[in-house]
């Protein structure tokens, strides 16, 4: 009997249950042997795997002997990225562009090489000929990720120096990327609405002469208008996303397979596959679902101990998807708070109130109060817990009506930036593969001939 592809058959579920032994092992033995699991220390602490320029995340010292208890600080090249926004703000100005520049090069742009770099961007947008047709509307998924993922490896067969990886090889396959990601995001949207929702398939071709925040709105919608607010959020959060350290899963997974000697497009492909996952770049989703329990279980939005009871449920695997977790609350490094978070809630204020939705605004606010609180209460944690960027991000890509299904691809979008800084500091700076130790733990056994074998 042959079976169709995808199917789990009844011989393979029996050689799964029989091999789970196998693969078991005693969760005492990584104390025993000092195994920093997830490569962090007992105190939560990362095992530090490499040396990089491109961005710095600090808590301030408080004064009062705790470990991780400050305010967090995160820095662009050494610049406070609170102090980026800020000037973004003040001078009414885009500013993604700009980052991905200071990402890149070190330095904040001047006006001319903004302009110089802005047009770079533009002139490279454009995805090859009949690429929509021959890759992305061919067997479209639900997964905008997946289609991201495959479009970029496709993209390996267009470049007659997808090898070469020399730097300005390299730095010119970066910026084709960061500047075709918002294209392919909204384009694999479409081919999956329209192949699996039957939806209407319309394609707007960016403009040269719009920023990347405010193209993916106009790429998105069919009318193509949005309000200077909303491409200014959206903008700002692109901004905020794009860069976070060398050891966040994604952005180590661009190390780890840059110190092999492959092509930026499987580098690029296996951050993608990083990012997909919900406890890394899909929390921004579990957030907004998690949300949409919540409206549907909690009666009044403002009875502080009714939310409270919700949120004692979800930590106790009663409520929402049952995994005993508050998404968008808590961060490895950050505990008194996320600098991205902050910076963003007053946005998300503003819009909340050019969308009429204050209340939710208000529900989430009250949230991130009583999170911390529920937390210590019901798991003795007493570091500190804070609302992290991905708390936000998902109610405002909502009031935005970007739809589910691209809320990681546009994290990716702003992510990209800083993977490609690393791949470049990766290339320029190792000789050495990345290869860390497992200890084998396995007992001795002697081989044993089939006719002894016993079933």
């Amino acid at each position: 009997m042959r079976y169709k592809f995808s199917e789990i058959t009844p011989e393979i579920s029996h050689l799964a249950e029989m091999s789970l032994e196998g693969y078991r092992i005693d969760p005492e033995l990584y104390t025993q042997y000092d195994v920093k699991r997830g490569l962090r220390d007992i105190n939560g602490n990362g095992v530090v795997a490499g040396l990089t320029n491109i961005s710095t995340i600090k808590v301030l010292e408080t004064g009062d002997g705790m470990p991780n208890h400050g305010d967090g600080k995160l820095y662009y090249r050494g610049i406070d990225v609170e102090d980026i926004v800020a000037g973004f703000i003040k001078e009414k100005r885009f500013g993604f562009e700009e980052t991905v520049y200071l990402l890149l090069f070190g330095k904040m742009p001047s006006e001319h090489e903004l302009t110089s770099f802005r047009k770079l961007l533009a002139d490279f947008r454009e995805i090859p000929s009949n690429f929509m047709r021959d890759v992305i509307m061919k067997a479209p998924t639900d997964n905008m990720m997946n289609t991201l993922a495959k479009s970029v490896l496709a993209l390996y067969s267009y470049d007659d120096k997808a090898n070469d990886i020399s730097i300005p090889n390299v730095l010119r396959q970066s910026v084709e990327l960061i500047t075709m990601f918002p294209v392919l995001s909204v384009y694999a949207y479409h081919a999956y609405r329209y192949a699996r929702l039957g939806g209407d398939l319309f394609i707007h071709s960016p403009k040269p002469d719009l920023s990347i925040a405010e193209n993916i709105l106009y790429m998105l919608r069919e009318d193509g208008r949005y309000t200077e607010l909303e491409a200014r959020i959206l903008d700002l959060a692109l901004v905020l996303h794009a860069e976070h350290g060398g050891g966040n899963n994604s952005t180590f997974t661009v190390h780890v397979v840059s110190s092999s000697g492959t092509d930026t497009y499987s580098a690029i492909a296996a951050a993608l596959g990083s990012l997909k996952g919900p406890k890394h770049g899909g929390a921004n989703i579990k957030v907004a679902m998690m949300f949409d329990d919540m409206k549907q279980n909690v009666k009044d939005w403002t009875d502080e101990e009714e939310v409270k009871n919700y949120l004692r449920r979800l930590l106790h695997k009663e409520a929402f998807d049952k995994a005993g977790l508050i998404y968008g609350m808590g961060h490895a490094v950050y505990s008194q708070s996320d600098p991205r978070a902050k910076v963003f809630k007053g946005f998300v204020e503003s819009l909340s109130s050019e969308k009429g939705r204050h209340e939710e605004f208000a529900l989430y606010s009250l949230v991130e109060r009583l999170a911390p609180e529920v937390i210590a209460e019901e798991r003795r944690i007493y570091k500190g817990v804070c609302a992290n960027v991905d708390f936000y991000s998902g109610f405002v890509y909502r009031m935005l009506g970007i739809p589910d299904e691209l809320f990681t691809p546009l994290f990716a979008t702003s992510r990209i930036s800083g993977w490609s800084a690393h791949r470049i500091e990766e290339l320029i700076n190792s000789n050495k593969i990345i290869r860390p130790a497992y200890k084998a733990i396995s007992p001795m056994r002697e081989y044993t001939d089939m006719e002894n074998r016993m079933d």
